[in-house]
């Protein structure tokens, strides 16, 4: 994939998520905060719990870090994949936020 492949794929990911968290606060009581910097998205829950995503633009990766650990995800295509086969990118972050939050929060890839 070419640099400018990644950040296309990578930026729409970002937009999305940022998409996800309004979608959430308007069909829940979550309170989710989403604050964007650059390449960066910063998830603050009610509890202040956070979850952070950010490019690694160099390695072509999208990381995912929480309270459950970091986790390194590379487009295949179709969809952000754990480096380490723990899973999808969407799937790990509604496991992630629900814990942290204490909400079932599903966050969806489409």
């Amino acid at each position: 994939m070419t640099d400018q492949d990644f950040l296309n794929h990578a930026e729409a990911l970002l937009r999305h998520l940022e998409q996800q968290c309004d979608r959430l606060n308007d069909e829940t009581d979550a309170d989710i905060d989403n604050q964007r910097s650059g390449g960066m998205v910063t998830l603050t829950f009610a509890n202040r719990s956070q979850i952070v995503v950010n490019l690694q633009k160099p390695l072509q990766e999208v990381w995912l870090a929480a309270r459950s650990g970091g986790y390194h995800f590379r487009f295949d295509g179709q969809h952000w994949q754990d480096t380490k086969g723990q899973g999808e990118f969407w799937h790990r972050l509604s496991v992630d936020a629900c814990e942290q939050s204490g909400l079932s929060l599903p966050f969806a890839q489409s």
